[in-house]
């Protein structure tokens, strides 16, 4: 598994790296001072699973994991307890409490492996356009067919999905689903949004140098820069 290392303080920052080379399932793509670099580093590499401090200058571990546009699994790292509930709004696997002993970062690295492993068990097949989804929001329970299936929203640790004039919650992550989507029907917009093309009614170019597009229920979307050539590939002759 690809992991990187982000933390401010230097010493911390080694002696992490240090620690974690014990472990041969995990190699290390590199170690970031500040979530500015670190972004650099997770587009080049897309990572596994972070490492990630929470408290530094100028921006936290959340802002970074904000800016990313999917989701690794990620291992908290930080003397701050605090900011334990609101890290399960993201993949978290562990939340270690500086400083951190030989024996719990054990501990989190077992349980990443179980996570790995169980992910790899419940792998499912690939949908077809045809197929019909069995959804369970709540109370609520519908039985969606995918092609009537306007765009997929992440919303943190769940994803919202859109269909006639109704819309259902799941526990899931937005990479799980978009897995398993056919990539002929249903394109990555950008971090937030997986959107039906056969629901797109209208293309623009924004001034940003990528696009905005519209969606049958009116709903404009930015597609972001790096998504934006493949957008066109797919639409062209």
């Amino acid at each position: 598994m690809k992991a990187i290392v982000v933390e401010d303080s230097r010493l911390a920052r080694e002696g992490l790296v240090r620690m974690l080379q014990d472990y041969s399932e995990i190699d290390i793509v590199g170690a970031a001072d500040h979530p500015s670099t670190a972004l650099d580093i997770i587009t080049e590499h897309q990572p596994d699973i972070i490492f990630l401090d929470v408290h530094m200058p100028g921006e936290s571990g959340f802002d970074l994991l904000e800016k990313l546009t999917y989701s690794p699994k990620v291992v908290f790292t930080t003397a701050y307890s605090e900011y334990a509930i609101r890290s399960f709004d993201y993949n978290t696997i562990d939340y270690l409490l500086k400083p951190i002993s030989h024996e719990r970062l054990k501990i989190a690295i077992d349980k990443l492996s179980l996570h790995t492993e169980g992910n790899q068990n419940q792998s499912k097949a690939p949908l077809d356009i045809q197929s019909r989804m069995f959804i369970k929001d709540g109370d609520k329970c519908h039985l969606v067919r995918l092609d009537t299936i306007r765009y997929f929203e992440s919303c943190k640790n769940h994803v919202r999905i859109f269909f006639g004039k109704e819309n259902a919650f799941v526990r899931k992550s937005l990479n799980s689903i978009e897995e398993r989507l056919p990539k002929k029907y249903f394109f990555r917009a950008n971090r937030q949004y997986v959107v039906n093309l056969n629901e797109v009614v209208n293309i623009e170019e924004a001034i940003n140098d990528g696009y905005e597009i519209t969606m049958s229920d009116g709903k404009v979307l930015e597609i972001s820069r790096r998504n934006a050539v493949e957008l066109k590939d797919l639409l062209s002759f």
